[in-house]
């Protein structure tokens, strides 16, 4: 039984998610999340600038396992945030995936026509397309720019987190309308130097784990939703193995302590937005 945590709309949300990112749609995507459902994953995380939409689809579709038990979780780009094309682009993701619906759809980005974008949002949400809402790489600045004038508050913001980056304005922020944080980069994407921290290396032999699978607990522990990717299927599954142990108040407080406050990739950078939109063009092949 995979653990869950409660959305502020009343929707369940898996504890722990497979994401995608950087897999590319040669097969390998598909690979990755028919054998990510076979280790037992429910909850998968693609986007639409991750242009493997349709393989993790397919491969929900080939999985056998009932379109219920999935947790399935796309996000709108931003060069498609004006009202009328964000409104074709969920329909387009939906019949791209094979979906009649999906669990989670995000704002990828704080950046452009925002307001319009939610507001498509909300409306597909309304017609069932969407059962929850929410954004990414909202910093305390975007959140407090866009969020006040959004009929509905987000259920869900997906951002960088990890032991190095532990967002705690973010969080203080957040608090307030319970609106859950999804980690990506849980891992601190590869930084060898936080897989050499003693306190974490210590605590993997104190608990018999690996130092991801601490890692993680200790992000599950502060109720974070953690989006881990691996595309081999023994770390994918020891990546979700992580509900078999606690860590204590004093080993939480310590790992705690590594925060460094900052992470690999500032949102509120200036010129960030012009330049995603110019390194990402989802429709340079349409």
């Amino acid at each position: 039984m995979t653990q869950t945590v409660l959305l502020n709309d009343g929707n369940t949300i898996p504890a722990i998610g497979f994401g995608v990112f950087q897999i590319p749609a040669d097969g390998s995507t598909y690979t990755a999340v028919k054998e990510a459902l076979e280790v037992g994953y429910r909850h998968i995380d693609t986007a639409q600038a991750y242009f493997n939409e349709a393989e993790v689809g397919q491969a929900i579709k080939d999985s056998g396992i009932p379109r219920e038990e999935i947790f399935v979780t796309s996000k709108l780009w931003i060069q498609d945030f004006a009202y009328e094309t964000a409104k074709a682009t969920i329909d387009t993701t939906l019949e791209k995936m094979g979906l009649d619906y999906l669990d989670l759809y995000l704002l990828h980005q704080p950046y452009g026509r925002v307001e319009e974008a939610w507001k498509a949002l909300e409306e597909a949400q309304a017609e069932g397309k969407i059962k929850s809402i929410g954004v990414s790489n909202f910093t305390p600045k975007y959140w407090n720019q866009f969020v006040p004038h959004f009929a509905t508050v987000p259920a869900v913001n997906q951002v960088e987190f990890n032991p190095y980056f532990q967002q705690k304005e973010l969080r203080a922020l957040l608090a307030k309308d319970q609106v859950v944080i999804e980690a990506w980069a849980p891992l601190g994407q590869g930084n060898q130097s936080l897989f050499e921290e003693p306190v974490i290396a210590t605590l993997a032999q104190k608990y018999g784990k690996d130092l991801g699978q601490i890692i993680l607990r200790f992000e599950n522990q502060e109720g974070i939703v953690a989006l881990p990717k691996s595309t081999k299927k023994a770390r994918m599954a020891s990546n979700k193995d992580i509900f078999d142990f606690e860590l204590t108040a004093e080993e939480m407080a310590e790992i705690r302590a590594l925060d460094k406050g900052k992470g690999s990739h500032d949102p509120d950078a200036p010129g960030i937005g012009d330049y995603l939109l110019s390194a990402y063009d989802i429709h340079a092949n349409d």
